[in-house]
């Protein structure tokens, strides 16, 4: 809880002296760059894929907006979250694509995407704290039964979370994206429910980063297979470490308490003079471009965390006009105002 009480100590700071340019803090001057960037009429627009919305950055805005004190933004993307990705289930259709209506007609995946509807129930637990609101509190709630009830799976006796509700359990095998297992809400989430699911899942995912190392480099995949209690790159989407599994070092070092000695082939993988965006575990074959101003970010919060950096990293949203790489910049960002070495 030491964490959430940073981020939430400073928001109330900020509402309490109000919103002027002079007394904003460098996360609220970022999100406001963000928000001028990405953000439409309660929607987050994903600029690198055909101005789409999907609930993953729905997740990411409302976090960036409780962190910053937005309650008027917060406020409309809960709002239109509700009104055109909430499914019956309490869970979040994962894609809107524009179309002339401009509601939930424009739906064109109802599957669930588990991250996002992770991302949406811990920016409710947070906005429930920064403005003491227990009706968030009750949202975020329902959110977390539904993924209980509907994505959490146990098989040959290892708890698992559906990267979906449909399309990833198969009669031979889980397919599962550790990206989407978002270390530091499952532990607030434990906090707010006493459910030992959360603390078990994270304990599990833990696990299986540790078992997720192949390659060269010995990196987990951005997508992957779980059977007969061994994991596996094969049989998955692809075998690349890239735009999604990225992010798992920084959920991991996204909580006061973790395991260094989990973080040491990421490190060495930064630790290049030219770092690829993507890397091939079972070829080695890279991609022909470096990695985004988002994961160098990411990697200088993992890098100080383990100790590896001298200087606590500063960030700032300049000119990045790519949706995904400014969301891991910010993502960046809340990480070290959320935690202490």
């Amino acid at each position: 809880m030491k964490k959430l009480i940073s981020v939430f100590a400073l928001t109330v700071m900020l509402l309490s002296f109000g919103c002027s340019e002079k007394q904003q803090t460098p996360f609220s001057k970022d999100w406001e760059v963000f928000a001028e960037r990405f953000y439409e009429r309660g929607r987050i627009v994903d600029t690198g894929n055909d101005d789409v919305s999907h609930s993953e950055g729905q997740g990411y805005g409302m976090l960036f907006a409780a962190a910053a004190g937005d309650k008027m933004r917060f406020d409309e993307m809960w709002r239109w979250t509700q009104q055109t990705l909430q499914r019956d289930d309490g869970l979040f259709s994962w894609r809107y694509r524009p179309c002339p209506e401009h509601n939930a007609a424009c739906v064109d995946d109802p599957n669930n995407a588990t991250d996002g509807d992770i991302l949406i129930a811990w920016a409710l637990l947070r906005a429930a704290q920064v403005w003491d609101s227990q009706t968030y509190r009750q949202r975020a709630i329902t959110i977390l039964n539904a993924i209980e009830d509907k994505l959490v799976v146990k098989r040959h006796n290892t708890l698992l979370l559906l990267p979906g509700e449909k399309g990833f359990l198969h009669s031979e095998h889980v397919e599962l994206n550790l990206s989407y297992w978002v270390f530091p809400a499952f532990n607030d989430f434990y906090t707010l429910t006493g459910q030992p699911i959360w603390q078990s899942l994270q304990a599990q995912g833990e696990r299986l980063v540790r078992q997720a190392r192949w390659g060269e480099h010995k990196l987990p995949t951005d997508w992957m297979t779980f059977s007969q209690s061994k994991l596996t790159p094969d049989n998955s989407q692809h075998t690349l470490y890239g735009y999604n599994a990225c992010r798992i070092p920084l959920y991991l070092v996204w909580q006061n308490d973790f395991d260094a000695g989990v973080l040491s082939p990421f490190l060495a993988f930064y630790d290049q003079a030219s770092v690829p965006a993507t890397v091939d575990v079972k070829t080695g074959e890279t991609a022909q471009y470096e990695w985004s101003a988002g994961m160098q970010a990411v990697a200088g919060v993992v890098a100080y965390r383990a100790g590896q950096a001298p200087r606590r990293p500063a960030y700032a949203l300049g000119n990045e006009q790519d949706y995904y790489s400014a969301s891991l910049i910010m993502l960046s960002e809340l990480a070290l105002l959320d935690t202490q070495r």
